[in-house]
């Protein structure tokens, strides 16, 4: 998909929603991919990876919603459509400002303040879906990424990388099936799901490649099952590579935690057991926390493992790539057991997967959830060599 699409003689302009940092650093990588570039006037001067501190929060909004259109020249502007979760927000600030030093413009959404800020957040941006002639979206799943998409008149839509469930959007594209996260796959739908349905419809309907509509998947994923017309293309982090690191490496272990608690699938209890089994057979000394990990799980984790446990403020492959770094890094089943080598390639620095027990699962666990969770164990074993470990 040519990054100059559009109408002759200008680059197409290209609007990007993203509801996680992961989603805004993909956006970044599948930008530097295409050759897309943000305006002289908005690029700030970029400090060299080595020299680069931690970028600071930015107060405030980074962007009124109803703005006038991007200036001449602009090829891409990012629209946060900011969470509540204040772990969450922080990382998307700090990455915002990573996409300013690169010359993009970034529209900040308060699109979760109050009953009416969708209202607000969705008229405010009906001129500027019209406009745009590639929408790139980081979750096809989000309820406001498909209710946008029914306003868009764009011929190019972009899927970029929202972790493992980039996996399960592309195999229910390519069997027709409705959009739904595969840890909620198997239950009943609810009330708000059946309200939800038409748009759902429509949106997987605008998702699935025609003779009018062009569709790419950006993914660092294993990707089986293509649907019809949908084209793939590889990220291999090469913008993170490029803008940071190579980091230093430490002696130890480290340990990479996930949410599966959080979203009912693992029981805590076992979690907790696996975690402190892992850092006693191999060393670890860090355990560096998912954004959506609840503060009473994370201190449980430090009071009963002993593991110093780090909220880092930027995702996780950025993180590692800036170092320090051990020269292990243990993980259950996530998205980073496939992006971490290659965000890491060459360094030297060895990732290792467990995966995780049949009896550590809830009651309530979707039926698909083992199925899933050791068909990412296996495919990053299978292509990026991984070691497979246990907690014993």
């Amino acid at each position: 998909m040519s990054p100059r699409a559009g109408h002759p003689g200008h680059p197409a302009h290209t609007l990007a929603f993203v509801e996680s940092p992961v989603q805004l650093l993909n956006v970044l990588e599948w930008a530097h991919a295409h050759g897309l570039r943000g305006t002289a006037e908005q690029a700030r001067p970029v400090v060299p990876a080595q020299a680069r501190p931690t970028v600071p929060a930015r107060a405030g909004r980074a962007g009124p919603a109803g703005e006038p259109a991007p200036p001449a020249g602009a090829q891409l502007t990012l629209v946060v459509l900011s969470p509540t979760d204040p772990m969450t927000r922080g990382q998307l600030r700090r990455m915002a400002d990573l996409a300013r030093d690169e010359g993009y413009r970034v529209r900040w959404e308060e699109a979760r303040g109050g009953t009416t800020a969708p209202f607000h957040t969705i008229g405010g941006l009906a001129g500027s879906l019209r406009r745009a002639e590639r929408i790139v979206m980081g979750d096809p799943f989000s309820r406001y990424v498909q209710l946008l998409l029914t306003i868009t008149r764009a011929r190019d839509l972009v899927v970029v990388d929202d972790g493992t469930a980039t996996m399960e959007f592309v195999a229910q594209l390519a069997r027709g099936e409705r959009l739904v996260r595969w840890h909620r796959k198997g239950g009943r739908p609810g009330a708000r799901d059946l309200l939800f349905a038409p748009v759902s419809s429509s949106a997987r309907r605008r998702l699935t490649p025609s003779a009018r509509r062009r569709v790419e998947v950006f993914s660092s994923m294993p990707v089986t099952e293509i649907p019809d017309g949908v084209t793939v293309t590889a990220n291999d982090f090469t913008w993170t590579r490029a803008r940071f690191g190579p980091p230093r490496i430490t002696k130890g272990a480290d340990l990479v935690g996930t949410s599966l608690v959080e979203t009912g699938v693992v029981d805590g209890d076992r979690y907790l057991t696996a975690v402190r089994d892992l850092a006693k057979a191999h060393g670890a000394t860090r355990y560096f926390a998912h954004r959506r990990e609840s503060a009473e799980k994370l201190h449980r984790l430090a009071v009963e493992t002993g593991l110093e446990i780090v909220r880092p403020d930027l995702p996780l492959e950025l993180i590692a790539r800036r170092g320090p770094i051990g020269r292990t890094v243990l993980s259950f089943p996530s998205t980073v057991v496939h992006t971490l080598p290659l965000a890491l390639a060459g360094t030297g620095v060895r990732v290792a997967v467990c995966d995780i027990d049949p009896t550590w699962l809830t009651d309530t666990a979707s039926p698909r959830a083992q199925g899933f969770l050791s068909g990412v164990t296996g495919t990053a074993r299978d292509i990026h060599r991984l070691t497979a470990i246990s907690p014993a």
